[in-house]
């Protein structure tokens, strides 16, 4: 059986997304693919970021 799903690695062990249907003790085969961000947002500058606050009154 092929199951396709994601996980997290917490610093100890990995904890899927979504339940498994595997019965306990159930010995499987794990082959690791990092998954990137499908969505990189540029970063702004510290003045593009200020100008984005809109703040009124003298400088």
């Amino acid at each position: 059986m092929l199951q396709k799903l994601e996980a997290i690695f917490d610093g100890t062990s990995l904890q899927p997304e979504e339940p498994l249907n595997l019965a306990t003790g159930t010995r499987v085969r794990i082959i690791i693919e990092s998954v990137l961000s499908t969505e990189v947002k540029p970063l702004k500058t510290f003045l593009q970021t200020a100008q984005s606050l809109k703040l009124q009154g003298e400088p």
